[in-house]
């Protein structure tokens, strides 16, 4: 798949979405406040619908969003566990506790604790990234299904991958959170109001992650 095209194509696909449609972009807003709904807007975005759906069934698009973070927890735990068991194999728990202490040597536990944590930690990004790789076809594979279970079909999903190119879809994946992390960067450098057009360009971004999430699924066909 041609990756600039597509992310190309979800960013006009999300103007399509809001720009000129300004209730549908209020009322998106304040779902992002409120954040199962956003979610589960979202959900609606991976189904591959065209255009975007307009906001409505509230009650059923915050449900959506629930099961959504149900998904992406379960998702974390296997992560979460991983980087604590390095954490207090390592040693973490053992030099956190001579620190609480009276020490002669203070400096070397804090080294050790420090970098136990460092350690840890990047166990827990890189793990939580392959997982992400699963995580991310699971819930276009919930969106085009309704079930939760097809969320954690993993026979299923490495097919998926497969047909779409184990390389293919992680330089694409790399080149979108680059785009968004420019864009969030930026807005991040933005005095006072920063934080606003955040705000008003959560739903906007949510909608072309959806899209582009949609579309590499697609290209797995």
């Amino acid at each position: 798949m041609d990756v600039i095209e597509s992310i190309s194509d979800a960013f006009r696909y999300a103007s399509d979405a809001l720009v000129g449609k300004w209730v549908r972009w209020i009322i998106l807003i304040i779902s992002s406040i409120i954040f199962p709904l956003i979610m589960g807007y979202t959900l609606r975005i991976m189904k591959g619908v065209t255009p975007a759906p307009e906001p409505g069934d509230y009650l059923g698009m915050f449900i959506d969003g629930i099961k959504m973070l149900i998904i992406g927890f379960v998702y974390m735990i296997i992560p979460c566990i991983i980087g604590f068991l390095i954490f207090f194999l390592s040693g973490g728990f053992g030099a956190l506790t001579m620190l609480t202490m009276n020490v002669s040597n203070p400096a070397a536990y804090a080294g050790l604790l420090v970098g136990t944590l460092g350690i840890s930690f990047l166990a827990f990004f890189i793990i939580m990234f392959i997982f992400s790789l699963f995580e991310i076809i699971g819930m276009v594979q919930f969106a085009r299904t309704g079930s939760m279970g097809a969320a954690f079909a993993f026979s299923d999903i490495l097919e998926k991958i497969g047909k779409i190119g184990w390389g293919s879809y992680i330089i694409a994946l790399i080149i979108l959170n680059i785009v968004f992390f420019i864009i969030y960067g930026v807005l991040s450098l933005i005095p006072i109001i920063g934080w606003l057009l955040t705000l008003i360009l959560l739903p906007f971004l949510s909608i072309t992650g959806a899209r582009f999430y949609s579309e590499l699924y697609d290209a797995g066909q």
